[in-house]
């Protein structure tokens, strides 16, 4: 049976890769993905095929890592992060219905939550939730109900694809719904190009949060109403210390 490994390459260093990742990446003949994200790891794996597909081109991404296979190669579908959480994993399997000959293995990643909580102290011990800002896929109306939902439930709130340029004030509007349940002092953190050149973490206020200028490269985090700054360090304890 042909074989489809899809993987989560992490936030972008080789070091944060994990070893199952790298020992698919070297099985396989084909690496296919996002150029952004082959561009990440065509130096670690000399000799092998890459292809690419622009952004908006997932199906035929899917597709072409099918078709690759069926010619008997092994193929590696790449995501940053991790596969599984707002990567190419659920439409590979949606895809891979018309190719029941072609086997998919799943292989995890750090994704941006936890690559950029590491970076920032310890914001994720609790609780918490990811929701991404983009409402490409999603209409703002959901965004907006989990967003308060959320907040109201005092959730660590990790925030993903904050903004973009035709998005400059979704962050601003997401802070201006989660003050409806949380305090504007709430300890709150961004990391920037996470695992990368050029990576920069901030922590500071939900209030100076919503006047902070982000990108699609920048990971948000909202702390829930016990989350603390321990010397610069965004920390949610999960409550060891009262037992």
């Amino acid at each position: 049976m042909s074989k489809i490994y899809v993987v989560g390459i992490g936030p972008g260093a080789y070091d944060q890769m994990t070893g199952r990742a790298i020992r698919a990446l070297n099985e396989s003949d084909v690496i296919i993905g996002y150029t952004v994200y082959v561009d990440l790891v065509k130096e670690y794996f000399a000799g092998k095929e890459f292809m690419t597909t622009p952004m908006k081109k997932e199906v035929d991404r899917c597709v072409l890592a099918f078709e690759e296979a069926k010619k008997g190669k092994t193929v590696s579908m790449i995501c940053s992060g991790d596969a599984g959480v707002y990567g190419m994993a659920g439409l590979m399997y949606e895809v891979g219905e018309n190719y029941p000959d072609v086997e998919l293995n799943i292989i995890p990643g750090v994704t941006a939550a936890t690559g950029g909580a590491a970076v920032l102290g310890a914001p994720l011990i609790h609780d918490f939730c990811l929701i991404s800002l983009s409402d490409l896929l999603t209409p703002w109306e959901k965004i907006e109900a989990r967003l308060l939902a959320a907040a109201q439930a005092d959730f660590v709130v990790c925030l993903y694809n904050p903004s973009s340029r035709k998005r400059k004030d979704y962050l601003q509007k997401a802070c201006d719904l989660m003050m409806k349940y949380k305090s504007p002092d709430t300890v709150c953190g961004t990391v920037a190009q996470i695992a990368r050149e050029g990576e920069t973490a901030q922590v500071m206020t939900l209030r100076e949060l919503r006047d902070t200028e982000v990108d699609m490269f920048t990971t948000v985090f909202v702390g829930n109403s016990q989350t603390k700054n321990i010397d610069g360090k965004m920390v949610t304890p999960r409550g060891y210390k009262n037992v």
